[in-house]
């Protein structure tokens, strides 16, 4: 039966036990000193390499995630612009793919009216002031494709400004100005040229909280 134990890191523990009892008794077990003083130093050796080894695995793996992270972090970037560019496309034609290098959806098949964005949420970030507004949208089967545009007012509605286009139903607002009490946000559904109808989402700040009102709206009157 062999006394060995069978894996590497078992096998430093195995030394690392009994170095110094074969130290103090290698005339007695039949080895010598130099035996056992050359065993001590491999096994320093050993647990040293095993020492390194754990750290750069760890560091292997940290650096991995970090990697997954970054990838992910840049793709929905990408996505963002990319959904954008759909939004563009849909207001000012398919030549915008063109423009960003990216090719043009193929035509989609007909399809019933797309919904109109209800039901908002919105969570507001502690740290940054950002603001996360989120929907629901009942579209028709096959309306794979849609992206959602989104204008925003600072003036009590009276005026709107573009700010971009989603494939979710979520939109982070990261430029809202300080101390401002109300934000107005208008939304629709796009997919080519079949569009659902306009909802007005509005945010009204006060007490460390946020409440939202909402309703379906005309089209949004556009800042000069």
């Amino acid at each position: 039966m062999s006394v060995m134990p069978k894996t590497r890191e078992a096998k430093i523990g195995f030394c690392e036990a009994h170095t110094t009892i074969w130290a103090a008794n290698y005339a007695g077990i039949g080895t010598s000193s130099a035996a056992v003083t050359d065993l001590t130093t491999k096994t320093a050796a050993a647990r040293a390499a095993l020492v390194a080894q754990q750290e750069a695995q760890n560091a292997a793996k940290s650096a991995t995630n970090t990697y997954h992270l970054a990838v992910t972090a840049m793709a929905k970037a990408c996505q963002d612009i990319i959904d954008q560019v759909r939004v563009k496309a849909s207001v000012s034609g398919n030549s915008v793919y063109s423009l960003a290098d990216i090719p043009a959806p193929a035509t989609p098949s007909p399809i019933g009216p797309l919904g109109t964005p209800g039901d908002f949420k919105v969570e507001i970030d502690p740290v940054s002031g950002a603001v996360t507004i989120k929907w629901k949208c009942t579209n028709p089967v096959g309306a794979g494709g849609t992206v959602y545009q989104i204008f925003r007012s600072l003036d009590a509605g009276a005026t709107f400004e573009y700010l971009g286009g989603t494939g979710g139903k979520s939109y982070t607002d990261q430029t809202i100005p300080p101390a401002t009490a109300q934000v107005q946000y208008k939304l629709q559904a796009v997919r080519s040229s079949s569009v659902g109808a306009w909802a007005l989402c509005v945010v009204k700040f006060g007490a460390g909280a946020a409440t939202v009102e909402s309703s379906e709206s005309d089209a949004p009157r556009l800042a000069a």
